[in-house]
């Protein structure tokens, strides 16, 4: 599973190594003792699962410490672009956007660290979207920066007049006006 730097510190891509033949395909899509490897000793405890409709938007999500996740994030049916943002204090890519096409097809994944917002969009007809936490969902933890925040930016990959959003999204705060306790480990 060959890991790859994104210029955003703990943020990276991986690609599976994919073995073809005649019958299909097989991959590993997670292994701990790779990660080991790579230095990234993280325990997940929890998977989640959702599929969405062409112009769904979910995010920008994130949990408060001491609850907040690291998550593992990988599309198993359909295309999506996965976005994040980094919100730890003093980090050299703080407010900074990183977004990437995961799909069904190219069968990318993005392990997005605590302290990041993160959210997609869903680019096929329908997305089906898997992905690995290492802390529990805590309601009361919950937190999120608008998807349309001025500030950030962000090309969700259709125009926002095609997005469907849910209420709570709708009315989170800029990142300007977000509560939240990251602070940058370097």
């Amino acid at each position: 599973m060959p890991i790859q730097a994104t210029g955003f510190p703990g943020l990276y891509v991986f690609e599976p190594v994919v073995h073809k033949d005649d019958r299909g395909y097989f991959f590993e899509s997670y292994n701990a003792e790779t990660l080991r490897k790579e230095g990234i000793g993280i325990t997940f405890v929890q998977d989640n699962q959702a599929r969405s409709a062409y112009g769904v938007l979910r995010g920008l999500h994130f949990q408060k410490q001491p609850y907040a996740q690291t998550k593992l994030i990988r599309t198993l049916e359909g295309r999506i672009l996965d976005v994040v943002v980094d919100i730890r204090k003093g980090s050299p890519t703080y407010g900074k956007v990183f977004s990437i096409e995961l799909s069904a097809e190219n069968k990318l994944q993005l392990l997005v660290p605590q302290g990041f917002a993160h959210g997609y969009s869903v680019l096929s007809p329908t997305a089906e979207v898997m992905y690995k936490c290492d802390n529990f969902y805590h309601k009361a933890s919950e937190g999120g920066i608008r998807y349309d925040d001025p500030a950030l930016n962000i090309d969700w990959g259709f125009p926002l007049t095609d997005a469907v959003i849910s209420a709570k999204d709708a009315v989170l705060p800029l990142l300007a006006d977000c509560e939240h306790n990251f602070t940058f480990q370097p």
